[in-house]
């Protein structure tokens, strides 16, 4: 974002500079040379208009007519620098200088040309000759110059002479707003935060629409976690709506925040403007997977991934969508390549196992945590992670230490001693059961399920005004289960209350018809919505009109038969269903599907 500085020869005749070999000082200029010069005098007036392509067809009929000519090669290197073309540039004014070596506008050109072309070290040498003539000379070298001359020292790593030199270029040109944005940078580049938001400021303070000191300091106070770096990120992107870099960085400050859906559509524009800038594409991968939105992720990280394929971090975000969205078998080829460029993150090794666990392959799933946690022992996640495996191979004996040691690196966790309850519950350690259910429990009161074996433990133990309490509470928290009443059931025949007891048992009764006639309405109207796919509209009613024998306050019953009835003709039946639906949805404060 920064000027493009050039100095071009300020001459106003060719011929005056030309040396001819074969002619005397009286003799008339050739007609070649007359030519010449009245190409030069165009390119001269082309480039005062900033017609660069103009400028550069005049200044090589020069270099053609007159090559012993300096002032040729100079301005041709010139403008062939400031069209990009460093090398050619290059090459034109080193011919300028093996004509004329002295020529202080051609070495500075040379000098910038070299800079600009990556060379800093080519172009540091030229500026320490150009300084050493100002000094002898008692002339300051121009702001841009010495601008050029920080950055290459900039990047060769001397950073304290950068600064100087950017400074004296300040100095030169005190009101040149992007000088001073340049040496923010500089400051910033040491973390010198102080040094950058001064000068950022003085940029602003002198020009308050450039967008890039607006950036440079959003980004500045974001580095240091100040209040109004997303602000001025903002006012970055408003006064350069185009620049997808501006965007990038408003988006992954959201992001930084939680504030992913403020991010998302920031991150999308940056993508809509620049559809292979793969660090946006892959940040707004990263922001839809947090937003759980992992099936819009997974073509973003896809698309970063073929761009960057030995990026261990993207594959393996890649790798976990994929996960998320019930596709291992695809995650797994990408987070073994994941584990493969990156062993030594346990990350991946733990992201490989959910893959495996996901197919159950459960051993192949141990061997990763077990690598992961070698290289991250004190990690309890991985040491539950493990458990579970374990677990789920029916192996209690070696899953019961994993989940010991989570439990004790994070006690704050309620899910190892849940894990660990359960556990000993199927091996009769009740009491050791009622220990860890009710630590959980604590940690983590909402657990329906938790309190419901908690209670079936106590009943065990004997603790009947314990186990009642549990047991109210898990039918608080699930009223639709009837286990909880039939197990409360049980504890209250032991405390002599026979009339409750058969009031639960009633219940749970209830409960069970309710909830098997709910799993024949889904069924049937499973079967429902497959004969609409099939176009069987007439069977597909059938269906529709079984499920609702078995649950008439079956919604997803009343929704699929408005469809089949609508696909019939029957309109007003059809409505009739769906204003069925829609009361039955609000009676359950459910939100109305389209």
């Amino acid at each position: 974002m920064r000027p493009h500085w050039l100095k071009t020869l300020a001459g106003f005749s060719l011929a005056a500079w030309v040396a001819l070999p074969l002619r005397s000082a009286a003799q008339e200029p050739s007609p070649s040379l007359k030519e010449a010069d009245a190409d030069y005098r165009a390119g001269v007036a082309a480039l005062s208009h900033n017609d660069l392509q103009t400028a550069r067809a005049d200044f090589e009929k020069v270099v053609r007519l007159a090559p012993s000519a300096e002032q040729g090669h100079s301005a041709l290197g010139a403008v062939l620098v400031r069209l990009g073309e460093n090398s050619a540039g290059i090459t034109e004014l080193e011919k300028a200088l093996a004509i004329k070596a002295g020529d202080t506008i051609a070495q500075q050109n040379l000098a910038i040309a070299f800079e600009q072309a990556g060379q800093p070290a080519r172009a540091i040498s030229w500026f320490a000759r150009l300084e050493a003539a100002s000094r002898a000379a008692q002339k300051p070298l121009p702001a841009e110059v010495l601008a050029a001359y920080a950055r290459s020292l900039a990047a060769t790593h001397q950073d304290e002479m950068a600064i100087a030199k950017m400074k004296q270029a300040v100095a030169e040109a005190p009101r040149n707003a992007e000088l001073w944005d340049e040496l923010g940078s500089l400051y910033g580049q040491r973390q010198d935060w102080s040094g950058a938001q001064h000068a950022f400021n003085s940029a602003l303070q002198i020009d308050p629409g450039l967008a890039v000191a607006h950036f440079h300091l959003g980004m500045t106070l974001d580095a240091q976690q100040q209040a109004g770096g997303i602000d001025e990120l903002r006012k970055a992107c408003d006064l350069a709506p185009g620049n997808a870099d501006f965007l990038l960085a408003l988006g992954q400050a959201l992001a930084a925040q939680d504030k992913d859906a403020e991010a998302i559509p920031v991150l999308e524009r940056a993508v809509k403007l620049n559809s292979s800038h793969v660090a946006a594409s892959y940040q707004l991968g990263l922001a839809l997977q947090r937003a759980n939105r992992v099936n819009d992720a997974i073509p973003l990280f896809e698309k970063a991934a073929v761009a960057d394929p030995a990026n261990a971090e993207i594959l393996t975000n890649l790798g976990m969508a994929l996960c998320q969205a019930q596709r291992a078998k695809d995650a797994v080829p990408v987070l073994q390549h994941a584990v493969t460029l990156a062993p030594e993150n346990p990350t991946t090794h733990e992201d490989l196992a959910a893959a495996y666990i996901q197919l159950s392959q459960f051993n192949d799933a141990v061997g990763q945590l077990r690598a992961a946690l070698q290289l991250s022992p004190g990690v309890p996640q991985l040491h539950y992670n493990l458990g579970l495996a374990f677990k789920m191979e029916d192996d209690a004996a070696d899953a019961i230490p994993e989940f010991e040691a989570a439990e004790k690196l994070d006690p704050s966790a309620s899910e190892p001693p849940y894990a660990l309850g359960l556990l000993y519950l199927q091996d009769g350690r009740y009491a050791d059961a009622e220990r860890e259910l009710s630590t959980s429990l604590k940690l983590q009161p909402a657990n329906g399920d938790g309190w419901a074996t908690l209670g079936s433990v106590e009943n065990h133990l004997g603790k009947l005004p314990e186990a009642a309490s549990a047991l109210e509470e898990a039918i608080r928290q699930r009223p639709d289960q009837p286990d909880p009443h039939l197990t409360l059931a049980a504890v209250l025949v032991k405390q002599n209350q026979p009339a409750q007891a058969a009031e639960q048992r009633k219940t749970a009764a209830e409960l069970m018809r309710t909830n098997m006639n709910r799993q024949r309405a889904e069924v049937a109207s499973n079967s429902g919505n497959d004969m609409l796919k099939k176009g069987s509209i007439s069977d597909a009613i059938v269906d529709f009109r079984d499920a609702l024998s078995y649950d008439p306050d079956y919604v997803e019953a009343h929704i699929g038969l408005a469809n089949a009835l609508q696909r019939q003709g029957r309109i007003g039946e059809a409505a009739a269903e769906r204003q069925k639906a829609e009361a039955l949805e609000k009676q359950s404060q459910q939100p109305v599907r389209p």
